[in-house]
């Protein structure tokens, strides 16, 4: 059945005025001034969008979809991700890791969530490995895992200046750079390498090193958690400012000592005033990673767990407060994400995209939201449903 949304305000993520969004097969195949789209003996579901703006599905570039965490022991891994806490988000895409734990949680289980997202409604790709190097694939190599799964777009998230990283040596890593670089060449793919950064004193120092000291361009591989503190974060402004893309942490604001230390709007602001382009900055959740917090022997003293509606909420938040407008905000979390990770049909609205859109009302709030084409958030109510969900 073909879906008309009718008469909403279009930020594509460029304003474009009121528009009508005809869909067909999963496809956005008109975009067309309001009232101007006719249907003659064809079957449509026709969507009112008055009085809403009709933005991209958000692409959530780091979430622990098996679940992470597990730094206190088996009780504290946390749980699988559901595609009703997706969906309910505005999320429409997620890129999948693994994180602290490569030993219980594999890359064939994730690989095989993923492809359960995807049945279930949600767009899914992933990357290969865990914290540590060597990294655990599914064909034997990086480059491999990269070129030969369709689902895989580069390896991470890797951890470095972290105590629970793999403390790999400087070769190891710009070896794996090397793998990434070679994999995405070779699979047409973006081929990221998606480092996770902790409170380490080193810092972005192998980032910085191998830019000064290899021929891998430095749009090869993206820094998370930056936010994570302040000094990290001078240091990923300035990666940054020579080309490199940084990602932030939308964490709860309510949990303190936790991270992120700095907020997404700060941030957002600190970059913005610095110089720092708005193009290299994305936004992601780690929804479903723990968040833990450590004294300073090293102990656990206190776990969380991340949740994907603090993405949505950095983004009412960035635009409600006007530190960004509609447009720029989308930009970081939708279209610069699938740009970066060339994620076919994702990030913006367009004839031929992927009709993923999201219906926010005049406060925000998320009214409808659609994946490719399939309805999954209805006037506020969630109804896309896992397969062993409740009715």
């Amino acid at each position: 059945m073909l879906t008309l949304i009718r008469g909403g305000r279009v930020f594509a993520p460029e304003d474009l005025g009121t528009k009508d969004i005809l869909i067909a097969g999963g496809k956005v195949c008109a975009l067309a001034p309001s009232g101007t789209v006719r249907l003659e003996g064809a079957e449509a579901k026709v969507v009112d969008a008055s009085g809403t703006l009709v933005v991209p599905g958000f692409v959530d570039s780091h979430v622990h979809i098996l679940g992470g965490g597990g730094e206190g022991g088996p009780a504290t891994r946390a749980p699988e991700i559901r595609v009703e806490d997706i969906a309910a988000c505005g999320v429409t895409t997620v890129i999948g890791c693994l994180g602290t734990d490569g030993v219980t949680r594999h890359m064939e289980s994730l690989l095989a969530k993923a492809r359960a997202l995807e049945i279930e409604g949600i767009s899914t790709w992933i990357f290969t490995g865990s914290y540590e190097i060597p990294v655990r694939t599914i064909t034997g190599s990086v480059r491999g895992d990269i070129i030969l799964i369709d689902k895989v777009v580069g390896a991470g998230e890797i951890a470095v200046s972290d105590h629970r990283s793999s403390q790999p040596s400087f070769e190891e890593f710009a070896r794996l750079a090397a793998e990434c670089r070679v994999g995405g060449m070779l699979g047409g793919k973006a081929g990221i390498l998606h480092l996770h950064l902790g409170d380490g004193p080193r810092r972005l120092d192998y980032l910085f090193r191998l830019v000064r000291e290899t021929e891998i361009p430095i749009g090869q591989l993206i820094p998370t958690h930056v936010n994570r503190n302040r000094e990290l974060f001078t240091q990923a402004m300035a990666f940054a400012r020579q080309g490199g893309m940084i990602d932030l942490t939308a964490g709860p604001e309510n949990i303190p000592a936790s991270e992120p230390d700095i907020s997404v709007i700060e941030a957002v602001s600190l970059c913005r005033d610095g110089g720092v382009p708005l193009s290299r900055l994305t936004v992601s959740s780690d929804s479903n990673g723990s968040l833990p917090v450590f004294d300073k022997e090293g102990n656990l003293v206190r776990l969380a767990v991340a949740d994907e509606k603090d993405l949505f909420l950095n983004f009412q938040a960035l635009v409600r407060r006007k530190v960004l407008g509609p447009e720029e905000a989308l930009r970081l979390f939708a279209t610069t994400p699938a740009s970066f990770y060339k994620l076919p049909g994702k990030g913006k609205i367009a004839e031929g995209m992927d009709a993923d859109l999201l219906l926010l009302d005049e406060n925000l709030n998320l009214r409808d939201a659609f994946a490719r084409g399939r309805r999954l958030v209805d006037r506020g109510r969630v109804v896309a449903r896992g397969t062993f969900s409740e009715p």
